[in-house]
């Protein structure tokens, strides 16, 4: 991900997260020292498959946001895309409100409840990080994917074992695995990613 190994454009987000994490435990204390390598980094992953297909939506969803990943970097990074972070944690949504507000993200909206309770909204890409295995947060995200529009689950090595498990749902809903980006994050073990993208048909 050559185009984004560009740590000093978040510094201002790193230390606005930092301070919020000392109040609510986000992440663990381990996870700060690589909270660029692990968690905002990663985060940028959808760069890869807005670069390759040449797409710009105007809007994304990330269902199940937590402390703010991958919305928060997202809304830094594409600040045209009207993201919108859901998670049903009130203190997570707090905590990614008060970023939000020190960063003046006016294109990041919170919406504290379950993915579920969002029947009225469609978007153009909606993702998730680390929320639930394939079968589960497929049958969750497709039906708030607009017609054409991509589901991208950011999934760990074991990618391809949820994707068949979950190939009848993703069927179910009119979806079609289009492609999986593989990346690996910049620390010391290698740790693979891989970027699952799902159309809707």
């Amino acid at each position: 991900m050559h185009n984004f190994e560009i740590e000093s454009d978040f510094n201002e987000y790193i230390k606005a997260f930092l301070e919020e994490n000392s109040k609510h435990n986000l992440i663990s204390k381990n996870d700060e020292k690589v909270l660029w390598e692990k968690h905002i980094y990663d985060s940028l992953g959808i760069k890869l498959f807005i670069e390759k297909y040449k797409i710009m939506p105007k809007t994304l969803l990330d269902i199940g946001c937590g402390g703010g990943f991958p919305c928060v970097p997202i809304a830094i990074e594409y600040p045209n895309i009207k993201v919108t972070g859901l998670d049903s944690i009130h203190k997570k949504i707090s905590s990614v409100q008060a970023v939000k507000e020190k960063l003046n993200l006016n294109n990041l909206e919170l919406i504290c409840d379950r993915v579920e309770n969002i029947k009225d909204k469609r978007f153009d890409i909606v993702v998730s990080r680390a929320v639930a295995d394939m079968t589960k947060i497929t049958g969750y995200a497709l039906p708030l994917v607009k017609k054409g529009g991509y589901f991208a689950a950011y999934k760990s090595k074991k990618a391809l074992e949820e994707l068949d498990r979950a190939k009848s749902i993703i069927k179910k809903f009119g979806g079609e695995v289009v492609d999986i980006i593989e990346y690996n994050l910049p620390l010391e073990e290698i740790y693979e990613r891989n970027l699952v993208c799902i159309k809707k048909l």
